[in-house]
């Protein structure tokens, strides 16, 4: 595997992006992503404040980093966890 990716973290939901643009903001693309996974019921039906709430506790991550909401994130692959 070429990606040099941090272990997930227990507990953690690991969301991948898959992007053909670059996105201005992260948090409205991973709102939609969550919502359309089927692996956790809880991530699945997760509200904009919900989600705003994860960043502000900075349990969304990147790379093993705390990421934020209005991160631009590049075209390609990008793996985030989100810790719920």
């Amino acid at each position: 595997m070429k990606d040099n990716l941090p272990p997930q973290p227990p507990g953690s939901t690991r969301i991948t992006l898959v992007l053909e643009r670059r996105s201005d903001r992260l948090d409205g693309i991973l709102l939609e992503a969550m919502r359309q996974q089927t692996d956790n019921k809880k991530v699945c039906d997760i509200s904009r404040s919900a989600l705003k709430a994860l960043f502000t506790q900075h349990k969304v991550l990147i790379k093993g980093q705390p990421a934020k909401p209005s991160s631009s994130i590049a075209t390609g692959t990008t793996y985030v966890d989100v810790l719920i």
